[in-house]
């Protein structure tokens, strides 16, 4: 699959230009990064959110949230912004260059000022979330920010770690992804989107994808999520359990993306889409609520949205699942199309139950997850 816009972005810089630049950083004026940017500008670096270059200006923000595209047609469901303080704004100046900073204060990145301008709250909000309501952790994100954004191209310096946890073999860039597709020969990739331990469901979603591709990507976000999600040094070991044993070796790669969840459902599931496209994804599993939190969406609203959307365009074909359960009946994974149990024969799982179970000292049972899987998670649970 080509990179989105046809051309795979790279605005790394050499460790020699990076040298060079961090010295010129210092007498520059400087922006701080969250933790969220900061993954957001990692990913812009390696072409993971191709064709941008940079954080979007007032023109690219305004088609996103009206249009859902950026200004050349492309499809495109969320701003990719830098919010700065005051402070920060009143130095920056279009045309002259500022530094980006980690939150250890070391400059990582320099970016080219275009623009700094004001973004409208109430309109970003209901266009990427559907809602205002400051109980949505998106909402509430995007509260705690700055009402200033300011635009540009990036340099990548690097020197920090995004994605804390897990081995550098483990964090593949979309370059990276490619010529290993490549080297195993699969010419259709599934992605599989996760912030959660695989569990029974999941494992059943992605060898039903299996049986119509070459390759799984199982692609989990080690960015910033919710305060109750697992750590990412947990469910990276989990994966790793499950993958060796219940998975054929040479049909499965698991890399670490380092991505702020935004929980924002339909949008966010068209976001996933075009990022797992540029990781050279040909599909990508969507199933129940995906990126969903609360009731805020439809259980498959996220499946719909790409009814609007041309698939000639976005290039990825999202490949969309029922809810699946343990059917007590057949002893085994299904969906309502292929099993005739009652309701009461069936047992729904979720990531938020695995975590309910934790949290009460209790054993994930088979119907749920592998037992090595398990044992990994009550083995974390007891020594927190």
């Amino acid at each position: 699959m080509p990179p989105y816009g046809g051309r795979l972005v790279d605005r790394v810089v050499d460790p020699a230009a990076a040298e060079a630049l961090r010295a010129e950083a210092a007498r520059l004026p400087a922006v701080q990064l969250s933790s969220r940017v900061a993954t957001d500008l990692y990913l812009l670096a390696v072409g993971a959110l191709s064709p941008l270059e940079g954080f979007m200006d007032r023109e690219q923000y305004d088609r996103v949230l009206d249009d859902m595209s950026l200004p050349t047609g492309l499809p495109w469901s969320i701003p990719v912004v830098l919010p700065v303080r005051r402070d920060e704004a009143d130095r920056l100046r279009p045309g002259e260059r500022a530094a980006l900073l980690s939150a250890r204060d070391r400059p990582v990145a320099m970016l080219d000022v275009t623009e700094v301008y004001r973004r409208d709250l109430k309109r970003e909000c209901l266009a990427v979330y559907g809602t205002e309501d400051s109980a949505h952790p998106g909402v509430a994100a995007l509260e705690r920010l700055s009402d200033l954004y300011v635009a540009g191209s990036i340099l990548y310096l690097g020197g920090d770690e995004v994605a804390e946890g897990v081995a550098d073999d483990e964090a593949l860039t979309p370059a990276e992804t490619r010529a290993r597709f490549r080297d195993l020969g699969w010419r259709s990739v599934v992605a599989f989107q996760t912030r959660n331990p695989i569990h029974r469901a999941h494992e059943y979603l992605q060898k039903c994808a299996l049986e119509m591709v070459d390759g799984l990507l199982v692609h989990p976000v080690v960015g910033e999520t919710k305060t109750d999600d697992l750590p990412a040094d947990l469910r990276m070991k989990c994966y790793r359990v499950l993958l060796e044993k219940y998975f054929p070796q040479d049909r499965v790669l698991l890399s670490a993306l380092p991505l702020a969840m935004r929980y924002a459902g339909p949008k966010e599931a068209v976001f996933h889409a075009i990022i797992r496209r540029n990781f050279g994804c040909t599909h990508m599993i969507v199933g129940r609520d995906h990126a969903g939190v609360g009731d805020y969406y439809g259980t498959y609203d996220a499946q719909r949205i790409f009814d609007r959307i041309d698939p000639d365009q976005l290039g990825i074909r999202p490949l969309n699942f029922e809810h699946a359960f343990w059917c007590r009946l057949t002893e085994q994974m299904a969906t309502a199309k292929t099993s005739p149990s009652s309701p009461d024969e069936r047992v729904f799982l979720s990531g938020t139950r695995v975590r309910e179970m934790l949290a009460r000292g209790e054993r994930p049972p088979v119907e749920f997850t592998r037992p090595e899987v398990a044992d990994v998670l009550i083995a974390a649970h007891q020594k927190a």
